[in-house]
Order: C-alpha cells, then sequence, then structure tokens
C-alpha cells in the first residue's frame, strides 16, 4: 500500500534501550493507522486485582518521572501493612520487567490510618 493509505507503512519506535549517550529506540515496520491510534492511547501497566490499594498512581508515567529526575514519589496506599507489603512485592516484581535497567526500591510508611507505598531509584 502506499504510505499515503492507512494500512501503508509505516515505523514504529517502540521501547528505548539505555545506552551510554542518550537511548537508541528499537524500530519495527507497522501499518500507518496503528501507529497514529496508538499515540492518542496512554500506555498503562495495571495494577493487580488481587491487591488492595487506594489511590494508585500510574505506574508507567511514575517510572518514567523517576528515570527522568530521579527522587521518590508515592505510588499507592494500602490499609494495613500485610496488603502494602504484598503490594510493594507485586510492584518491584513487575519493574524488573518494565524497566530491567533499572533498579527500583520501596519505601513503606504509616500514618493518618493508612500505609503509604513510596517508589525511588536504588
Amino acid at each position: 500500500m502506499s504510505v499515503n493509505n492507512d494500512l501503508g507503512p509505516s515505523v514504529d519506535s517502540y521501547g528505548a534501550i539505555r545506552v551510554k549517550k542518550g537511548a537508541a529506540f528499537v524500530e519495527r515496520l507497522a501499518h500507518r493507522q496503528c501507529n497514529t491510534m496508538k499515540g492518542k492511547i496512554s500506555p498503562v501497566v495495571p495494577w493487580g486485582s488481587d491487591l488492595l490499594v487506594v489511590d494508585p498512581s500510574p505506574i508507567f508515567e511514575t517510572v518514567e518521572r523517576l528515570r527522568n529526575k530521579g527522587g521518590r514519589e508515592i505510588i499507592a496506599r494500602c490499609p494495613d501493612q500485610n496488603d502494602a507489603d504484598k503490594a510493594s512485592d507485586w510492584l518491584l516484581d513487575r519493574l524488573t520487567r518494565l524497566a530491567p535497567e533499572l533498579s527500583f526500591a520501596t519505601q513503606i510508611s504509616s500514618g493518618g490510618g493508612q500505609v503509604m507505598i513510596a517508589l525511588k531509584l536504588a
């Protein structure tokens, strides 16, 4: 198909690979329409349905902010320590696959009748 057709070829850049001076992107061929639609939808890493978390932050956006700026961010609240421990373990497991080039740590703290989980680069 023509490059002007919705089913025409388009280069899809996905997944940054961190190198010493910047990032290299892996590229593949995709339909023009698919790339256009993908640009309108933010990537989502859903929290596990078996976790009891309140006001969870979007994982993908949090990882990008920490990658660019560092620091730490509160990523979720839980009703008790056991739920926070379970959510923390689940989150660290997912992050090893989402951003294997980065090392994350969680900080769990209680206060105000809830337990907060903070995420930071280790």
